[in-house]
């Protein structure tokens, strides 16, 4: 189960990543609000891989045969790994190319706030809710529990829907008979 488990999640992770990685630079071309379309359809995609990991430790390990429990410890562990490599990643980025990230995704909030026509008092609690938020972005740790919400609910439900339609258990003929009662 480990090597399956390695496998798939290490190239679920490596998918994010890399793809991550070549978009990022582009976000400013890209914008902010279609980054997320890309950014979730990226994670969506590398998710796909929880899908094949589990089918393939059913097929191979499992010998045809998974429970639901099986194959969702199997896909929540790829999951698991695959968002910690999304994590990585994204801190390397935000770190050491990105530093003014949150200053221009702020200044982009608060772009939209002003057309939409909000109020000079409601902009200005948003300014200072923007501002706390980017202090708190810049600890890594918090950084990182951030980060990590971000993929993790998609992961999880890709995981839940490919344990469901994977599961497959012994069939009835191929069950050991039970003893006859005298």
């Amino acid at each position: 189960m480990r090597k399956t488990i390695l496998t798939f999640g290490l190239i679920s992770g490596a998918i994010s990543s890399l793809l991550m990685a070549l978009t990022v630079p582009f976000e400013h071309q890209i914008g902010f609000d279609n980054g997320l379309v890309v950014g979730y359809t990226i994670i969506v995609l590398s998710f796909l891989l929880v899908y094949f990991g589990i089918r393939s430790y059913r097929d191979n390990p499992g010998n045809g045969q998974i429970t639901f429990t099986k194959a969702f410890t199997v896909g929540i562990s790829i999951t698991l790994i695959s968002c910690i490599c999304y994590v990585v990643t994204w801190e390397i980025i935000y770190f050491n190319f990105l530093p003014d990230f949150m200053d221009k995704y702020n200044a982009h909030i608060i772009e939209n706030l002003k057309a939409a026509g909000t109020s000079p008092a409601t902009l200005q609690a948003k300014i200072q809710e923007l501002q706390k938020s980017k202090e708190m972005y810049n600890n890594p740790f918090i950084n990182a529990a951030m980060t990590f919400i971000e993929p993790f609910p998609v992961g999880l439900v890709i995981t839940l829907i490919s344990a469901g339609m994977l599961r497959k258990r012994q069939a009835p003929a191929e069950r050991s008979p039970l003893p006859a009662a005298y």
